[in-house]
């Protein structure tokens, strides 16, 4: 009987220090990282979609008559923010879609600062200048949140990739996480004209 347990202490003790060396802690550190960072990215999209209803009234004190443009950056917002995506579904359908949302919402915004080109006192006025400011540092925040994202996701990638966690990762369910993708025609350049 002595011999029995002496072998199932062996074997036990040989699956602990193999189960070490499957990174476990080191992957759900990587996952975390990777829930963490993809937060972020949730929490800048919101702050864009919060700065965006004052930004639009501002615009109809001026330009009343651009009716059809503030329908669809209003609707373009509702779709955005309709879209949410638990951290635990995050995969390349989910994200894509997100995305897709997120771009039809960013092509409203450019419409409606468009507009505001043609009303000098508009962009004279100094709470479109504020919200226009706030915009843009947003804009900047969603890419270095997003940046972020990406490098929490290569890391995490990778590393249940390599051999040997790449044997244990799945057993454990850590799957990859998806990367963004770069926008329909974003390898083509704006032409700008004088």
């Amino acid at each position: 009987m002595n011999l029995n347990r002496l072998k199932f202490m062996v074997v036990g003790a040989a699956c602990v220090l193999g189960l070490s060396s499957c990174n476990y802690n080191s992957l759900v550190d990587k996952q975390q990282s990777v829930d963490q960072s993809w937060a972020e990215v949730e929490n800048q999209y919101q702050r864009r979609a919060d700065l965006i209803p004052n930004l639009v009234a501002t615009v109809k004190g001026y330009a009343a008559h651009e009716q059809e443009t503030f329908t669809k950056v209003t609707e373009a917002r509702a779709k955005a923010t309709s879209v949410n995506i638990d951290v635990d579904d995050l995969n390349e359908e989910t994200l894509a879609r997100f995305q897709e949302a997120q771009n039809e919402l960013t092509g409203a915004l450019k419409s409606l600062l468009a507009v505001t080109e043609a009303y000098p006192d508009l962009k004279a006025n100094e709470n479109f200048r504020d919200l226009q400011v706030q915009l843009e540092g947003t804009e900047n925040r969603i890419t270095t949140a997003r940046g972020r994202y990406t490098e929490s996701v290569k890391d995490y990638n990778t590393s249940i990739k390599k051999f040997p966690t790449n044997i244990y990762a799945g057993w454990f369910g850590f799957d990859p996480k998806p990367q963004f993708k770069a926008a329909a025609g974003a390898e083509q350049a704006p032409t700008v004209q004088f």
